[in-house]
């Protein structure tokens, strides 16, 4: 049964009682249990109502006579002059970094054919997932897959063979000179080939199709006319969607060209970090135990643990529960049962764990500037232990490769 849509209101739906204004704007929309729960969640519920004005609005008011589109401050087509592409984005010029990297231009947003099963944030003018809002109103256990959720044929063992195929194909195509954007073209194009959106596309409004994120930017890089230099360390963040409605998620830091030490051990401690992690998954651990492993490999190799993000549950959803810290000491619920699937991915600093987000709203990035690495994986629980569902082919268990991610 639905529930109301005022936060931490889980009374059912008894009547018709929706938000007038949303259906007014197009919006998906929002039932309450009562006209004074409405009233009471007015002042914040408008907020939707106001972004949801803007984005019309600008889309309105786009001149359609134009033989390119109009400079929106963020973009460029990609037959534009290279010095167009390169130049900063208008919110990043007054903006301070941290480091060294700077942004550059964004290319139009790639389309999806209409035979890809889309998620339902993937059409939202926001990019809101309102299933994902709806189980965290009513659910606050663990789901526990079934033998057919997992295995059927378009099941979420197939989403995350899908992704490992995807991250694969990336992988090859990254090299000096190439630029994230055509990271993103191979990624995007991979996932449709494979049948699948691209889940980051316009989940809460990301405007692409994978995460690249370079050197101190520690997640959520958006992909641009950037060119990858020799030297640069290189995390490609894919997650597929498949037509079965299920999500795979993983991802890999890669060292292109030339990358000195300090670069290589953090990309390598990254790795330990996540192989230490899931060494320790079976059922009966204690989710906030795994990140009293990270914190032991991070420390040795004297590399600071981002605390801001954490691993989560996934498979019909992109994001629940469990929430699963990174760090020492963390105050995670739950433990693992056999069934629960879920993704563990620290985040690995070379200097302090701090980290800023940029004028974008996405990419977060060290607030000291030293670089930052990190691995991925999707993993059941088994009887046994662990199964690592977006696993490289042949490598049940996590094993260190330099070959593998240099570039």
């Amino acid at each position: 049964m639905a529930t109301c849509s005022s936060p931490g209101c889980d009374k059912p739906i008894t009547s018709n009682l929706a938000c007038p204004k949303c259906s007014q704007l197009g919006l998906p929309p929002a039932y309450f249990c009562s006209q004074d729960c409405f009233k009471t969640n007015w002042a914040s519920h408008k907020q939707v109502h106001a972004l949801a004005k803007q984005i019309i609005e600008a889309q309105q008011n786009a001149p359609s006579h134009r033989k390119t589109p109009p400079r929106d401050g963020i973009s460029a087509p990609p037959d534009a002059p290279t010095d167009v592409k390169m130049s900063l984005p208008e919110w990043a010029k007054h903006y301070e970094f941290s480091g060294p990297l700077r942004p550059a231009l964004l290319s139009p947003k790639r389309m999806v054919p209409p035979n890809i099963r889309k998620p339902d944030y993937a059409d939202h003018p926001l990019g809101v997932s309102d299933s994902e809002q709806r189980d965290k109103r009513n659910h606050n256990s663990i789901r526990i897959y079934t033998a057919d959720e997992l295995d059927g044929e378009l099941g979420l063992r197939h989403a995350c063979r899908m992704g490992r195929e995807v991250l694969d194909v990336a992988g090859r195509a990254l090299r000096p000179g190439v630029t994230t954007d055509e990271i993103d073209r191979v990624v995007h194009e991979a996932a449709i080939e494979r049948e699948c959106y691209p889940s980051p596309l316009n989940y809460y409004n990301f405007p692409k199709s994978v995460c690249t994120s370079i050197n101190e930017v520690i997640c959520h890089g958006i992909p641009d006319y950037r060119e990858i230099q020799n030297g640069d360390i290189v995390n490609i963040d894919v997650t597929t969607y498949n037509l079965g409605g299920y999500h795979g998620d993983l991802n890999e830091t890669f060292c292109v060209g030339e990358v000195d030490a300090e670069g290589q051990k953090v990309v390598r401690t990254a790795f330990e970090c996540l192989a230490a992690s899931l060494a320790l998954v079976r059922p009966g651990t204690l989710y906030r135990d795994l990140g009293t492993a990270i914190h032991k490999v991070a420390q040795k190799n004297q590399c600071s643990i981002v605390r801001t993000y954490c691993g989560h549950g996934i498979g019909s959803l992109f994001h629940t529960i469990p929430n699963v810290p990174h760090y020492h000491k963390n105050k995670a619920k739950g433990t693992m049962k056999v069934g629960h699937v879920f993704t563990v991915e620290p985040m690995i600093n070379l200097g302090k764990s701090g980290d800023v987000t940029w004028g974008d709203n996405w990419t977060a990035v060290t607030t000291d500037g030293k670089r930052s690495a990190q691995f991925e994986h999707t993993v059941l629980v088994t009887e046994n232990g662990c199964e690592i569902l977006t696993a490289r082919d042949n490598e049940p268990v996590m094993t260190w490769n330099e070959e593998l991610i240099s570039r």
